[in-house]
């Protein structure tokens, strides 16, 4: 089913959308919100990336972030969904319509957003636009909200080390491209900086500008089933919705997951599979969503570079997963490395 673009009020629980988005792949659309001077009240808005709403990991967390601000902040929420094969100038409509509509901030989730920012924002130069794992597009009213994936990935790598009995793991990624290639520099290093004969497997599932590996989880699925059958006992995906096939195919097989972007281990829709999922490399999307939203509700909008790393806990490894809390071998590499990196005694590589 294609995914038709939709803007409206948050307000559906995200697992039960995340149910209706795995099903079927795609969400029904609904009216327009109203915009501030209709309803009297503030808005800010987010205009997902591929995959959409529902795939527990990247956009979720956005999404978690805006739901946030909408309580604790008390302004109302719009959500833009992207839709299947999408050209710039799709975004580029979709970013006018929500600051059409007075939403402020505007936020762009994913560096797929950066060229449509570039070409709207400085027609509203009175509303912030926010994008985020992207710098490439600067503005007086641009906040570029970016992470040190490879700083978590790292840890990631450690833990797969540690938890491998085999020696072999594997590395999946959605689309190869120099952000995803972050997350798997920074996994293998770990692997190999803690068992120096340890295996890494390395697979993407697509090649730009076809960026479906972001969106299918049949995809993620086949590719984790090979480095299975290879004779890895460890996975890390960094795909988006695409991951929760590589969580699946592990599962299947009794092996071990790593998650990416949220805790993967507490999403509703990927509940059957939690056990094995050990851990999962987070970004702080959520906070940074709601943090620019602050910033322009208290009247002085961020903007420029905002950076989160293991030294503000922007990115880290959940323990959510008890096992992974019995590991006490796995905890004690794990602490020690984040350690080293934020006391800058292991510089980790943003490259392969």
């Amino acid at each position: 089913m294609r995914r038709i673009t939709r803007i409206a009020t948050v307000g559906i629980a995200s697992a039960a959308l995340a149910l209706s988005a795995t099903a079927c792949g795609g969400k029904k659309s609904s009216d327009a919100s109203s915009s501030p001077s209709e309803s009297g009240q503030k808005s800010a808005a987010i205009a997902y990336d591929i995959g959409g709403r529902g795939d527990q990991s990247f956009n979720d967390a956005a999404y978690a972030g805006l739901k946030k601000a909408e309580t604790d902040l008390k302004i109302k929420g719009a959500e833009a969904e992207p839709t299947d094969g999408e050209g710039e100038a799709d975004k580029v409509q979709r970013l006018t319509e929500l600051a059409r509509k007075g939403n402020n901030p505007v936020i762009g989730v994913g560096f797929a957003y950066a060229p449509a920012i570039k070409k709207v924002a400085p027609k509203f130069p009175n509303t912030t636009f926010g994008i985020i794992d992207d710098t490439s597009v600067t503005g007086p009213n641009v906040a570029n909200m970016v992470f040190n994936e490879e700083q978590g990935s790292y840890l990631a790598g450690v833990a797969a080390a540690k938890a491998s009995k085999t020696g072999t793991v594997g590395f999946i990624g959605g689309v190869e491209v120099p952000l995803i290639k972050k997350f798997e520099a920074g996994f293998t290093q770990g692997v190999k900086e803690t068992n120096p004969n340890a295996k890494v497997l390395s697979a993407y599932l697509t090649q730009p500008p076809n960026f479906d590996g972001f969106a299918k989880p049949d995809l993620g699925k086949a590719a984790a089933q090979g480095q299975l059958d290879a004779g890895a006992d460890v996975i890390y995906a960094a795909a988006g919705l695409a991951g929760s096939g590589a969580i699946e195919a592990a599962s299947a097989k009794g092996k071990w997951a790593i998650g990416v972007d949220s805790d993967q281990y507490n999403q509703a829709g990927l509940a059957k599979y939690k056990d094995s999922i050990l851990t999962s490399v987070t970004k702080d999307v959520s906070d940074s969503v709601f943090d620019l939203i602050k910033s322009v509700e208290d009247g002085k909008p961020t903007t420029g570079e905002i950076r989160y790393g293991l030294d503000k806990d922007g990115v880290g490894l959940a323990d959510s997963n008890p096992k992974y809390k019995e590991m006490a071998d796995v905890i004690a590499a794990v602490e020690k490395a984040k350690a080293d990196i934020i006391a800058k005694k292991i510089t980790v590589k943003t490259a392969p």
